[in-house]
């Protein structure tokens, strides 16, 4: 299964189309910094504003990038369409993707069952592992536990949650799902979708994490995740506590506001291009990025 450490990548654009050199440059930096998987086509990466065209030329990228180097793709193929989710969902897997990233439908907010049933039709639609992933701050909806059990007890393939609601009581119930009552050696790995609570979650026996913050500190994240998952909690906890500021300003704004502008500012992007609705951060928000950077060092 598809855990460890990744990044959810953000997007470059250069005069409002997607910046395929820059692009490959931020995943090759993403392997030779220690990560186990990219997250290309996610929502830091800004596919919401993208065509599906778009949408499969960053999956087509990352697969060719990762090739032969021993990383994985955990392609985004989410939609608030089911027929478009399962249309991206199998072209990930024919482009060569080792798993995908359904995001939980946004702004229709369809009840449990159009949940289980949405997700249902996903995975029974490929073949290779299916992560769920719960933003309700960013969806209007939260996928319930009950909802998650019963889709990890009867669909094969859905092995994983990316969770970030920010709620560490969802945590541990979602870590006991495999101690209910029905006969499978399987677990549901949990994977962190919030740096804030990277460290919590890895310490709670979560599986990974899906990192923002990765993107421009791929090395603090992958050790990170590595020493935890190895109970190396010391280790772990020191490089939380390292990045602690700079976690809560890239997320002073909407993501990936921020992450971008970060990145823009330490030269790892040419262009420092959003796709409308989001735009430029505010004069405020560029001001706290760069006094924080000041405090990092960020390996090219």
């Amino acid at each position: 299964m598809l855990i460890g450490a990744m990044s959810a990548l953000i997007t470059p654009f250069k005069n409002g189309s997607i910046d395929g050199q820059s692009y490959e440059s931020l995943i090759k930096r993403q392997i030779k910094y220690g990560m186990d998987a990219c997250v290309p086509a996610g929502t830091t990466g800004e596919s919401a504003t993208m065509s599906h065209n778009e949408h499969k030329e960053c999956i087509e990228i990352a697969v060719n990038a990762c090739r032969n180097t021993g990383v994985k793709v955990l392609a985004g193929a989410g939609s608030n369409n089911t027929i478009e989710a399962i249309e991206l969902a199998q072209f990930a897997q024919k482009c060569g993707a080792d798993a995908i990233l359904s995001v939980v439908p946004y702004y229709n907010k369809p009840t449990q069952e159009g949940l289980f049933k949405h997700y249902k039709a996903i995975a029974d639609s490929v073949d290779i592992p299916v992560m769920l992933y719960n933003v309700p701050s960013r969806t209007g909806i939260c996928i319930e536990v009950d909802t998650i059990y019963r889709l990890f007890k009867e669909v094969k393939n859905i092995y994983a949650i990316k969770e970030a609601s920010g709620l560490m009581d969802r945590v541990y119930a979602l870590s006991n799902i495999e101690n209910k009552d029905f006969n499978t050696e399987s677990k549901l790995h949990i994977l962190s979708g919030d740096d804030a609570l990277n460290y919590a979650i890895l310490s709670y026996g979560g599986s990974g994490v899906v990192s923002v913050t990765g993107n421009i500190f791929p090395k603090d994240i992958a050790d990170l995740c590595h020493f935890a998952m190895n109970q190396k909690f010391i280790e772990s906890l020191a490089i939380s506590n390292k990045l602690y500021a700079i976690n809560k300003v890239l997320f002073f704004e909407s993501n990936p506001i921020p992450i971008k502008a970060a990145m823009y500012i330490q030269g790892l992007i040419p262009t420092l291009e959003y796709r409308l609705p989001l735009c430029e951060p505010s004069k405020k928000c560029m001001e706290l990025i760069e006094q924080t950077l000041k405090n990092y060092e960020v390996q090219e």
